[in-house]
């Protein structure tokens, strides 16, 4: 019997740095590989795929900021970063014989198409991986604001944020090894407690519309698959 999946249209955030893998800057081509098989995977089950990815792999805004450099700058630079990992992805994607759309949030004809919600929609009910690059196209947002905006826009039934631990903790368990980690969690938990889940703007957004969230663990191969055939893992946010 076919597997079921439990989710028909996912918005898959990344962060930049997840592309970087061991060397911490930059793409690593075998990463990113490995994340483009396990994406061609979830739409094998025929499930529809948005993706947001970030780009502290290549720039972050924010760091450059707090450095001196002015924040809309920094920001429009950060937001062309994600636009390389967006085209880097849809590469290594293609060449899986996984059928991609770039859409920019920035107007950037020759490598990518505006983004236009109805068109990013059609594509995703003809099986075509949606990838959003450019955040919202605006200054002082974040690609998780970025991220739970399209999820909106696009009506997915959750968003998956993928990073390097298995889940939400109390503290960072990097740091601290006695660290408690949550299965599940509110909103307002996650805002309460400022828990790294998302930013307090993408976490408001996703409490407004009641869209949850699942944290899980990108770097144990096969989790998007597990995550997407219902399996509890990770940490799953949302309403009370």
């Amino acid at each position: 019997m076919a597997e079921e999946p439990r989710f028909k249209r996912i918005l898959l955030k990344l962060s930049g740095e997840a592309l970087a893998g061991e060397q911490g800057y930059g793409i690593d081509p075998v990463v990113i590989q490995d994340i483009a098989e396990e994406i061609r995977d979830v739409v094998r089950l025929g499930v529809q795929v948005a993706l947001v990815i970030g780009g502290g792999n290549i720039f972050r805004g924010l760091a450059a900021s707090s450095r001196g450099m002015d924040r809309a700058s920094a920001d429009y630079m950060g937001m062309l970063a994600t636009v390389m990992n967006s085209l880097a992805m849809q590469d290594a994607l293609e060449k899986l014989g996984v059928l991609t759309r770039v859409q920019s949030a920035i107007e950037m004809q020759e490598i990518a198409e505006p983004y236009i919600r109805r068109r990013a929609m059609r594509h995703l009910e003809k099986g075509r991986v949606v990838i959003f690059g450019a955040g919202t196209g605006n200054p002082y947002f974040t690609t998780d604001t970025a991220a739970s905006l399209r999820a909106m826009e696009i009506s997915a039934e959750v968003i998956l944020k993928a990073t390097r631990v298995d889940g939400v903790y109390d503290t960072d368990p990097m740091k601290n090894p006695d660290a408690v980690k949550f299965d599940s969690l509110t909103y307002l938990d996650v805002l309460e407690k400022g828990l790294q889940v998302m930013d307090a703007t993408a976490t408001s957004l996703c409490m407004d519309n009641q869209l949850p969230i699942v944290v899980f663990d990108l770097t144990e191969k096969g989790n998007i698959r597990r995550v997407v055939l219902g399996e509890n893992i990770g940490t799953t946010v949302k309403g009370g």
